[in-house]
């Protein structure tokens, strides 16, 4: 494969951004838009040649001996450390950065089409354009680095383009804070990122993917069996790394940010959860997945982590009123399943035994399904808030009568997500139990419990929405579906969500060489089914009409319903460590520190000599005969240092 299209992948979302923002300001609203498109269209289409190529040309450069490379269409050197110490900028192809691809620039052309309805009549038109050109153009950078260093870089620029596009609204205080807010705390997490690379180079002498992950037993033997504190250095290196991952995909501690990030636009919104910014950490794990088989410690940290954020943000967003938040809670939980489903693989890769891929692959596989139903979920938000100028539900209801096209695709994501056959979601959350269960049964129940709980809360949303009781406010306002640009890109992840659980999809988004033929594992799917079942039932029970059990229900249990509605004071506990703790108590005594040690300090020099100069100003004073004399004196004085001094 030659590098022009590879490169014309990347460089036309960065042209449009540098075209739109800088000459945005003088074409009008139509132009800007039909350009973004056309620009993220082409690209598309780019990136669907590749991935095509990569995947049935049957081209030798990308197959040997039947089993699917790692190819690097292109490596320059942009930095040089050490002879073996290189940064380069590339482009490396191999099955996950394809269906990447596939899945960043599918994602990122619907939100441009369904953003030309949306932002109509918002201001900065132009300008929000050129942001999602430029976090599109970080996104691919991101997944087809060839080392972890670029990796690194475009991960920074993502975080810089979410900045922007979550407080794209930047007059309202909401959006700014919520941007700072978002910035911040990945920051924190990128920082261990940072470190994590830092250990790993120093140790492996290279930044590049390939080789570290084609050998990653190589990669276990240059650490020399280092250890610090307790672990040897490659586990602190391989969690330090994945710190970095939960803050882009917002885990446990460090998850924040994403519930306010809802303040950007709602196309951000499903671009940033659905295929993009926040999957950047489970993409990171599987990118760096060979090496983090071998250390069993960061792979156990991995899966404990997304367990715990699994349930938890479930269950939150079991009490959001916003149904932007619970989408949100949902992407926590969804990014989640998808982390534990790679920690429960590492069995799989002991010495000796053949992998069957069966976690690796069914997290791969979610995140390519989950991207297009969540995709569809978040446009489907922005068509309600369209169409009712509320996030609220409680100023929707019975909207099926009046949003058919809505209502219909939103049901199709609500049961894609849920996992009920034969939608995509029900396929690859099948996967991902199967592995889980085969890795322990603890880890199989756990996280059937969480599936039950999206069920639930999936079908409390839609039942709340589009059922219930109906809002007065439509007799002075009757609601409506959304026009073309906005229904056309639900309609097609609605068809998608149908058909994407057919796609043979382990025997083209290998590991190692090794393909996986999905199959049904028919006790966990049965299980699965009914646990989703009864929950859609609940759901419908509580929701369906207005009644009386959601009251009896959040009567039943008011201090667990007010903390999880709360978020469980996550925000309250952060702001009280800052606030009261950092700011009030440590940053106060440095403070007083340096006003009254350092500054005094530094202030008593200054005084004395000020009074010393003041004092011995007189033998400055520009009189010759004034000089002469302090020389004699001076004379004399050295005189008799020397005199004393011999004898």
């Amino acid at each position: 494969m030659g590098i022009t299209l590879p490169i014309l992948i990347l460089t036309l979302p960065l042209f449009m951004f540098l075209l739109l923002g800088i000459g945005g300001v003088k074409m009008s609203r139509k132009v800007a838009g039909v350009l973004g498109i056309l620009g993220m269209g082409t690209t598309m289409t780019l990136a669907y040649i590749v991935a095509f190529k990569y995947f049935f040309s049957g081209d030798p450069a990308f197959i040997i001996d039947g089993v699917r490379q790692q190819f690097q269409v292109f490596d320059v050197t942009w930095l040089a450390f050490t002879e073996k110490l290189v940064v380069n900028l590339g482009f490396l192809l191999d099955p996950i950065s394809a269906m990447m691809l596939v899945v960043i620039t599918t994602i990122s052309f619907m939100v441009h089409l369904y953003s030309w309805g949306y932002m109509e009549h918002e201001g900065g038109f132009q300008r929000y354009y050129a942001f999602l050109s430029l976090f599109s153009f970080s996104m691919l950078g991101l997944v087809v680095a060839t080392n972890i260093f670029q990796m690194y870089i475009f991960w920074e620029l993502v975080g810089v383009s979410s900045f922007l596009l979550i407080g794209f609204f930047y007059r309202l205080p909401s959006a700014v804070s919520a941007s700072k807010k978002a910035f911040i705390v990945t920051r924190f997490a990128d920082l261990g990122f940072l470190l994590g690379i830092l250990t790993l180079s120093y140790f492996t002498d290279t930044f590049n993917f390939v080789s570290m992950t084609s050998n990653p037993m190589n990669v276990l033997a240059e650490t020399g069996g280092a250890t610090f504190l307790g672990a040897s250095v490659l586990t602190w290196a391989m969690v330090l790394i994945f710190t970095g991952g939960m803050g882009k995909s917002a885990m446990l501690p460090l998850h924040i940010w994403l519930p306010d990030a809802m303040e950007g636009p709602t196309p951000v919104s499903a671009l940033i959860h659905a295929a993009t910014m926040v999957v950047a950490g489970v993409y990171l794990v599987a990118r760096m997945f060979p090496v983090y088989c071998v250390v069993e410690a960061s792979m156990t940290f991995i899966t404990v982590v997304g367990a715990i954020t699994a349930f938890y943000a479930a269950v939150v967003a079991c009490t959001q009123v916003d149904i932007k938040r619970v989408l949100a809670f949902s992407t926590i939980s969804q990014i989640a399943f998808m982390m534990v489903s790679l920690g429960v693989a590492r069995d799989y890769l002991m010495p000796g035994v053949h992998y069957s891929g069966l976690g690796y692959m069914a997290g791969m596989f979610h995140l390519f399904t989950h991207a297009m139903f969540k995709a569809l979920l978040f446009l489907g938000a922005g068509a309600l808030i369209h169409a009712v100028h509320s996030n609220d539900y409680t100023k929707m209801g019975g909207l099926r009568k009046y949003m058919p096209i809505t209502h219909w695709t939103f049901l199709i994501g609500c049961l894609a997500i849920a996992g009920i056959p034969p939608f995509s979601g029900f396929f690859s959350k099948d996967e991902m139990l199967a592995a889980m269960f085969a890795n322990s049964w603890v880890w199989g129940a756990w996280m059937t419990m969480v599936a039950g709980l999206t069920a639930f809360y999936m079908f409390r949303l839609y039942y709340l929405i589009f059922w219930w009781e109906e809002n007065p406010e439509y007799e002075h306002h009757k609601p409506h579906d959304a026009p073309w640009q906005m229904s056309l890109p639900l309609i097609i992840l609605a068809a998608v969500s149908c058909v994407a659980g057919f796609i043979p999809f382990g025997e083209l988004v290998t590991w190692n060489g090794e393909p996986y033929h999905i199959h049904l594992e028919a006790p966990v799917a049965a299980t699965s089914i009914i646990v989703a079942v009864a929950a859609i039932a609940l759901a419908t029970v509580m929701y369906r009409k207005k009644n009386p059990l959601p009251t009896k229900f959040k009567n039943a249990l008011p201090g667990l319903w007010k903390a999880a509605h709360h978020r469980f004071y996550w925000d309250e506990i952060y702001l009280f460590i800052t606030r009261n703790i950092i700011f009030g108590i440590i940053c106060q005594a440095i403070a007083w520190f340096d006003r009254h040690v350092i500054d005094a300090t530094m202030d008593a020099f200054a005084k004395v000599t000020q009074k010393v100069s003041f004092s011995i100003r007189g033998f400055q004073s520009g009189n010759v005969q004034t000089y002469v004399l302090w020389y004699f004196f001076g004379a004399l004085a050295l005189a008799a240092i020397t005199w004393i001094c011999l004898l």
